[in-house]
Order: C-alpha cells, then sequence, then structure tokens
C-alpha cells in the first residue's frame, strides 16, 4: 500500500521556518526520523520509506503554495495514489498554536494551497493534517504573520507539534483516519 503525504509550503530560504511553512517542517522532521533526503523531481521535493510494509512517500511541492495542487496532482498520477492515501499538512490559523486538526475532508477555510488542490483534485475530499499556528497578529498583518518567523517563546511549543504531527502521519499510514483522529484530535 502506498500513501502520498504533502507537506506545505514555499521554497527559497526567506520562507524557512516560518508559520506558513509548517508543512515542510513536519516532512522535514520525518525524514530526519527515518534517515532519508529530499530529492528534486517534478513540481516537488521527493523522499520515500518503508513503514511496516507501507511505502511512505514524502512530498514538498516546489509550485509555492498558491499551485500546491499541480504538484500533489502529478505525483498523484504518476504514483496512482487514491485521494484516501492523501494526507495534506498544512499550517491553520483558525487552531490555537500547536493544536493538531485531522479531517478526512473539509474546505479550503481561505487556505491558497487548499483552494489549489480542490481546484486541481475537483474536491475537497481528502484527508487533512491541520497545524496550529493562532492568530496573534493585528488587522491586516495576516500575510505578515504567516510568513513570520517563529517567536522564541513559541519554539518549543512548535517543536512538540511538528513531533506529534509526525507520529500523527504514521499513525494514519499504518491504523487509518478514523483511529488517528481519534487519537490525536483531542
Amino acid at each position: 500500500m502506498k500513501f502520498l503525504i504533502a507537506g506545505l509550503g514555499n521554497i527559497g530560504a526567506e520562507y524557512e521556518h516560518t508559520r506558513h511553512n509548517i508543512g515542510f517542517d513536519v516532512l522535514d522532521f520525518l525524514a530526519k526520523k527515518h534517515g532519508i533526503s529530499f530529492a528534486i523531481d517534478r513540481h516537488a521535493f521527493r523522499a520515500e520509506f518503508k513503514l511496516k510494509g507501507k511505502t511512505i512517500i514524502l512530498l514538498k511541492p516546489t509550485t509555492y503554495m498558491n499551485l500546491s495542487g499541480k504538484a500533489l496532482k502529478h505525483h498523484m498520477n504518476s504514483e496512482k495514489t487514491e485521494q484516501s492515501n492523501l494526507l495534506v499538512i498544512t499550517d491553520d490559523l483558525a487552531l490555537p498554536l500547536g493544536k493538531l486538526r485531522l479531517k478526512p475532508k473539509g474546505s479550503d477555510g481561505g487556505h491558497n494551497g487548499l483552494k489549489s488542490i480542490n481546484e486541481h483534485l475537483l474536491s475537497n475530499e481528502y484527508p487533512r493534517l491541520r497545524v496550529g499556528i493562532g492568530s496573534d497578529f493585528s488587522k491586516g498583518k495576516q500575510a505578515d504573520y504567516v510568513l513570520g518567523k517563529w517567536k522564541p517563546d513559541e519554539e518549543p511549543i512548535i517543536a512538540l507539534s511538528i513531533e506529534k504531527a509526525a507520529e500523527a502521519i504514521e499513525e494514519f499510514c499504518l491504523a487509518g483516519i478514523q483511529n488517528t483522529m481519534n487519537k490525536f484530535n483531542q
């Protein structure tokens, strides 16, 4: 069985470890845990490992956030992955800092990466793991906030949520979405 795990973010040094790049950070943590590294592929950085007989493909789109769907669509087609075996990791302003929320489907909630995926897949019925980044910004400053770096007091919280998100990804691949939701949506 094959799973495609897509972490959303933007490429480039200026975006590294920003709130909007939490998807990339989660996949980097998971790759390091399994001793693998990413290589450039079509529209994405790609890495792969086996977990109890299952093939896990990690994907970091190089199309920038607003065109994430293009990379996902290409790799889902080339890997012949079902939407139920796709898991998208993304930041979420509506969740408190560090909170995880796994859902089997849902709206884009104003998130441009999810909006692009919905458009390319012609569906919003795919699992997504949202990582809370909080919403501690002034009116009109949302873009600066999501593209901003973590504050020093947020770093330990986000490090823990990255580790928990990696565990949730493994659980999703091994035990399915319902068991994973029961365990991590608390």
